[in-house]
């Protein structure tokens, strides 16, 4: 019998591998912009890769979408 759990685990990222997300917290909208400065929840195509844009602000919890 196959533990739970294993098919969910994956392998820990490489900490030396750093992944800067293609957007920035803006605090005066108070939400993630892309460079261009649109929200970085109106790019629907980053919201399919990355699943969400959690803010970079405060708590890691937070999402903006």
């Amino acid at each position: 019998m196959r533990m739970f759990a294993l098919d969910y685990a994956r392998p820990a990222e490489d900490p030396q591998v750093t992944h800067a997300p293609p957007y920035r917290y803006d605090p005066l909208l108070q939400v993630n912009v892309l460079d261009d400065g649109r929200p970085a929840v109106r790019d629907h195509a980053l919201l399919r890769e990355l699943g969400s844009t959690t803010s970079t602000a405060g708590s890691k919890t937070h999402f903006d979408d």
